[in-house]
Formats: C-alpha cells, structure tokens, sequence
C-alpha cells in the first residue's frame, strides 16, 4: 500500500449502508474531477483514486473537502426541497380552489333542482285540483 493509502480505511467498514457508501464514492469522485471544490488538487485526485478502490482518505485536507462537498450537496437538496414543497402548497391551494368552485356550482345547481322540484309538485297539485273539478262537471 503507497503512503497515500496509509491514512485510508475501507468504505465497507464505516457501518454505512450500499447507498450512503455509493454516494460517499460519488462525492470522492466528484472531488476528483475538480467539481468539489478541491480543484483537482492532488489530495482530490488522491480521494478519488482511493474511493475506486474502494478506500476513504482521512487525511484532514481530504475529508475537509468532502465535508464542503457534501455541505453543498445538502444545500442544493435543502433548496430543492423547499422549492419542491412551495409547488405542492400551491398546486394543492390551486385544487382547493377548484374544488370550492365545483362545489359553489353543484350547490347552485342543486339549489336549481331543487326549485324544478318544488314548480313540478305545484304543477302537478294545480293538475290534479282541475281534474277533481272537471269530474264534478
């Protein structure tokens, strides 16, 4: 094992789970191409050739450069998050909304229902005295 190794541990043994030990791997990688803030500097490039094999560095430069890595990968989620739950609020007033017009309107239209109903009974009691006065006939 070189000197760069000397200060690594394997990923499988931190007691993470598949997923945390894949994106642990994504955010050395990250590091590695220069897109964590590491710049490809030699300790990024370092991580990232210890995360394929396996490995995670403990050297303090490089887990200070995961550490901001993975502050402003929960800061974009954080963002999105409430990005995400602004849209549900509005989307779930926007139905509310609309479902308080549907229900204005069935009211409406029931209320209508309603008044035929009442004119239909009238109708049909002025049908039925008229008849009654017709047989008296």
């Amino acid at each position: 094992m070189s000197t760069t190794h000397t200060n690594a541990v394997p990923d499988s043994q931190l007691g993470l789970s598949y997923e945390e030990i894949q994106l642990l791997r994504q955010g050395q990688a990250a590091l590695g191409q220069g897109t964590g803030g590491g710049a490809g500097s030699s300790s990024s490039r370092a991580a990232s050739r210890a995360s394929s094999q396996g490995l995670l560095l403990l050297d303090s430069t490089s887990l200070a450069a995961l550490g901001r890595y993975f502050d402003r990968v929960m800061n974009n989620i954080e963002q999105q998050i409430v990005y995400l739950s602004e849209q549900s609020q509005m989307f779930t007033m926007a139905q509310f909304d609309r479902a308080g017009n549907l229900i204005e309107g069935a009211d409406a239209e029931i209320q209508r229902y309603h008044e035929l109903l009442r004119q239909l009974d009238e109708l049909e009691l002025d049908f039925d005295r008229i008849r009654h006065i017709k047989e008296i006939n």
